[in-house]
């Protein structure tokens, strides 16, 4: 016969599968964010060799990275084939995480011909960093999918911490590019500063929802890996870039250099925070995993005990009690009467610590999926903007970045939240004129 404890086995096994998959995305995370690292590597050496006369030394350092992304790209399919295509325990986010991977599968199958273009030296430094940041939003995107359909709510902040540390360190690689590009060019043009103030903000706004998720230790490790004469540097040479007159003398060529060697100093310092971050995700979910297997076996136990005393029939009316779900009284209070006998007495004890069970395995999972709600607010708020940013620039012709700052702008005067107004940009998006 049928009872409530196998079913609420059934619930922990689900748990459990849900859990290993979960182990097996944030694995996949990790390779997904070595592969970044090193794609932004290969992208800051593609900008040396493409902005300077051909060196061989640039080539030759420029190969040697991209053996060590092809090696990650190899590992990152594995993982992509371990996964599980046929039956997922989210449709609908495994559609959006599949779809994703698609794309970047798409994009590493053409990786060979970029690098062609660049070697050869056919394509520009601005063309080859636009190829590499299409390439590594689409690997981001693979981290936001899989933060996104995390079941776990402590498993789910980790990897929001993760996506948006990774996606500032992503914006800074493009501000390093940015301003490589700016200085070497000599000229400080009015749309390559606004560019450059956009990535620096949009810089601290990835940090500060990666501090509000992120542990204590792993915030204190990121604040000890970004050395203080680095920031400085960094700072100062923003001010240069940001603040230079269009018409005034042209930008200190001496300064690429040391821009470039700062800018790329910071990024490598951010790995060290990756690196934790996700050795965190993996030691989290085993140690999910081998809790929910300990409490199964608990339970397993208590089932075998259920069945030698199938013939009892239960003495108390704690499921329609008001206190049911209390936790178990020990000794003899609380029973129907003190001369109960002993099979009574097991039968009672079995039936109260099932029902207990299910309500400590109810407010629990309602307590995690309030806390999931928390965690995925700060996804759907990027989700809405994201998309207010499409509409903004599919119907007034905008950037990207023009189309942040006139969201940006909008909050401040109507002293409303970012997310609140793109959600009112969407609200409109019904009776905007057709597109051209």
């Amino acid at each position: 016969m049928n009872t409530g404890l196998r079913f609420l086995m059934a619930a922990k096994r689900c748990e459990m599968a849900e859990l290993a998959q979960l182990a097996r995305t944030c694995e996949l995370v990790t390779v997904t964010a070595q592969l970044v690292h090193g794609l932004q590597r290969e992208r800051g050496l593609c900008n040396v060799y493409l902005s300077g006369p051909p060196a061989p030394e640039s080539l030759a350092e420029l190969s040697a990275q991209t053996g060590q992304c092809d090696e990650l790209a190899h590992l990152l399919r594995q993982q992509f084939d371990d996964l599980d295509t046929v039956t997922t325990t989210q449709p609908g986010h495994g559609a959006r995480l599949f779809s994703r991977i698609a794309y970047v599968l798409h994009g590493l199958d053409e990786l060979p011909l970029l690098r062609a273009q660049v070697a050869s030296r056919r394509w520009s430094a601005l063309q080859a960093t636009t190829a590499y940041i299409k390439l590594v939003a689409g690997l981001l995107a693979v981290v936001f999918e899989a933060a996104d359909g995390a079941s776990d709510p402590e498993v789910s902040r980790l990897l929001v911490a993760l996506f948006n540390f990774m996606q500032g360190k992503e914006l800074a690689g493009q501000e390093r590019a940015t301003g490589a590009r700016m200085l070497t060019s000599g000229l400080a043009e009015p749309a390559d500063q606004q560019h450059l103030l956009h990535l620096i903000e949009s810089q601290e706004r990835c940090f500060q929802v990666f501090a509000d998720f992120a542990s204590p230790a792993v915030q204190q490790l990121a604040q000890h890996t970004q050395a203080a004469h680095t920031l400085a540097e960094l700072e100062r040479m923003r001010r240069i870039l940001c603040t230079q007159q269009p018409a005034a003398t042209a930008l200190p060529s001496t300064l690429g250099p040391a821009w470039f060697a700062c800018c790329t100093q910071r990024m490598n310092d951010m790995v060290a925070v990756e690196t934790r971050l996700t050795q965190d995700l993996q030691a989290l979910c085993q140690q999910k995993i081998a809790a929910a297997q300990h409490e199964l076996q608990a339970w397993e136990r208590l089932r075998s005990g259920s069945r030698s005393d199938a013939g009892s029939t239960p003495s108390t009316l704690d499921f329609f009690s008001d206190q049911g779900a209390a936790p178990a009284q020990t000794g003899l209070h609380g029973l129907a009467h003190p001369h109960t006998s002993l099979a009574s007495l097991q039968g009672s004890r079995i039936d109260r610590s099932i029902l207990e069970l299910v309500h400590e395995q109810s407010l629990r999972l309602q307590a995690m999926s309030a806390e999931l709600d928390t965690v995925r607010a700060s996804l759907n708020e990027r989700k809405l903007i994201e998309r207010a940013k499409g509409i903004l620039m599919a119907h007034r012709q905008l950037s990207e970045a023009d189309a942040h700052k006139l969201l940006r702008q909008t909050a401040m005067n109507q002293n409303r939240r970012l997310g609140d107004v793109a959600e009112a940009v969407l609200a409109m998006a019904d009776i905007l004129p057709p597109l051209r």
